[in-house]
């Protein structure tokens, strides 16, 4: 994440703030210049530089959402790619709902930054939609289908959270995790199209028509291989090609978001690689390893518990360059 500082004041902000709590002036989120902006105090509007007035989303009071919009519905465009949400009277989900929107913000302001492109469903039939549904009223499956990707509100919940963690011996569950990777899956689909692109892709993450359903059962029966960490990040990423892939993709994001946010806070110097790989290696496994001793130096878990290893290391650069080539 970029670093914020208040047009006013010059106070640094929070990439959730309202408000800046120096100065009080109201703030929104413009996402065509990846800013936060001071409104007017009295209409609570932006004006852009080319005289365009922007408000902030109608969702500020429901998620907390600062983005601005012009849409006569009143969402922001992160908001509109919401296709289900808990109605407002369900207090638990709505609860709930806030978490996984703010995740979903961060989401798509890290795909701005990195130059990958989102489309909404509603305007065009490759875009994506995302349901938020409550696993509390009813059972729910985190996935991907078709540009539909569903997200489970009860995941906000820490304990809930964290007991799933525990059960399938995860080493790391969040929600901005789950978007990550089911994004991971939504891009597969179209990145991954030419015959080129796809026999490289089966050279690294195997032949993806494998059942996947049996795959499924053949994970949850028999577990990840003993030496999956030679090959894979995940012990997820073993039980079939497309979760290699999405698993990929999802710590292609961790990297470049928590090295960005290194680079902005200036914990690292200003970043030049000459690939994914060299950014890796030179840069993220030194300040990964760190934050782990950091972390153990609190008495907490590491913050990166995964090996990177060379075939890892081949699979992340490959969807970096899927991630940089034109849509």
């Amino acid at each position: 994440m970029k670093a914020f500082w208040c047009g006013v004041c010059g106070n640094r902000l929070f990439f959730e703030n309202s408000v800046c709590v120096s100065c009080e002036t109201p703030l929104g989120y413009s996402r065509a210049e990846r800013q936060i902006v001071p409104l007017d105090a009295e209409t609570g509007t932006y004006t852009d530089a080319a005289d365009i007035v922007w408000t902030v989303c109608a969702n500020l009071g429901l998620s907390g959402c600062t983005w601005l919009t012009t849409d006569e519905s009143g969402l922001c465009f992160s908001c509109g790619l919401t296709r289900t949400r808990p109605n407002d009277a369900d207090l638990e989900g709505i609860v709930n709902y806030a978490p996984a929107e703010r995740a979903k913000r961060h989401l798509i302001a890290e795909l701005d930054a990195v130059g990958i492109p989102i489309l909404d469903k509603r305007v065009d039939e490759r875009g994506v939609a995302f349901d938020l549904l409550s696993s509390v009223a009813e059972p729910v499956t985190i996935g991907h289908a078709d540009g539909i990707v569903t997200i489970d509100l009860a995941e906000a919940e820490d304990a809930h959270r964290e007991r799933i963690r525990a059960m399938l011996d995860e080493p790391y569950r969040t929600m901005l995790g789950h978007f990550r990777h089911e994004i991971g899956h939504y891009y597969e689909s179209f990145l991954v199209a030419d015959d080129a692109t796809r026999a490289r892709y089966r050279a690294l993450f195997g032949d993806e028509t494998e059942d996947y359903h049996a795959a499924i059962d053949r994970h949850y029966a028999e577990g990840a291989p003993a030496d999956w960490q030679a090959n894979y990040i995940s012990q997820y990423a073993t039980m079939h090609p497309f979760e290699d892939f999405a698993e990929t993709w999802a710590h292609y994001l961790h990297i470049s978001d928590a090295i960005q946010t290194a680079d902005e806070f200036g914990i690292l110097r200003t970043v030049d690689a000459a690939s994914f790989r060299e950014l890796v290696v030179d840069f993220w496994i030194p300040l990964s390893t760190a934050l782990n001793m950091m972390n153990r130096s609190m008495g907490s878990d590491d913050l990166y518990p995964f090996v990177i290893s060379d075939p890892v290391l081949d699979k992340l650069d490959f969807v970096a360059g899927l991630a940089a080539a034109p849509a």
